[in-house]
């Protein structure tokens, strides 16, 4: 599979990592990083599983907003929405592992169409490529 690239974002972590500060190289958006709680941190910053979750509900909408009407599906409405949940926590095997919540609504949208276009989303967003067979994702229409 190859890709021709359209668009690069560039960024750069500093410190301790989970514990430090990325900033875009283009100087548009800089966020201190820290685990959260939950992982020992003290949450008063962002951590990568929030970026990852605005990353993928903003990226999975657009997809579905494209491919509803590239193949005549139906109109995605002015208020869909999609909250996309990340679960981070140590693997079975070894080191740690995410898991993947997409509750998608499209209010005023018939249930099989709305299904439908959900499904048909997976197949242009390339977040869904990315994560496909590495991580569990589930879709739910709302």
């Amino acid at each position: 599979m190859s890709v021709s690239v359209k668009y690069t974002a560039s960024a750069t972590a500093t410190g301790g990592g989970r514990d430090g500060n990325s900033a875009l190289d283009d100087g548009g958006l800089a966020i201190k990083m820290t685990p959260p709680k939950e992982l020992g941190g003290n949450g008063q910053g962002n951590n990568p599983e929030q970026l990852f979750a605005l990353g993928y509900a903003s990226c999975y909408l657009g997809a579905m907003r494209f491919v509803a009407g590239a193949e005549k599906l139906g109109a995605v409405p002015p208020d869909a929405s999609v909250r996309a949940t990340v679960g981070i926590g140590p693997r079975s095997d070894a080191g740690f592992g995410l898991t993947v919540k997409l509750e998608v609504s499209m209010p005023g949208v018939e249930r099989a169409v709305a299904e439908k276009i959900a499904e048909r989303g997976h197949v242009i967003c390339p977040y869904s490529h990315a994560t496909k067979g590495n991580i569990a994702v589930e879709t739910v229409v709302i």
